[in-house]
């Protein structure tokens, strides 16, 4: 069996053009990606996310309170 080299030359550009950083970051994206399909495709839409974001109080200021004189 001949070693297809064609997916060495894939790989080889791929790891170029992304680096290796990037590689994780979009896999993971296309996974959720897949994943969101195969919800959608079983009709399982209203299922609701296990991992909601995380929303940060810290953005907000807090109200100025006006010294009483």
């Amino acid at each position: 069996m001949e070693f297809p080299m064609h997916w060495l030359i894939i790989l080889v550009v791929v790891l170029i053009l992304f680096g290796g950083r990037k590689i994780p970051e979009l896999m993971r994206g296309l996974g959720e990606g897949v994943r969101g399909f195969k919800e959608g495709v079983s009709g399982n839409a209203a299922k609701t996310n296990p991992n909601p974001p995380a929303q940060s109080a810290s953005t907000e200021k807090p109200a100025e309170e006006k010294p009483q004189a």
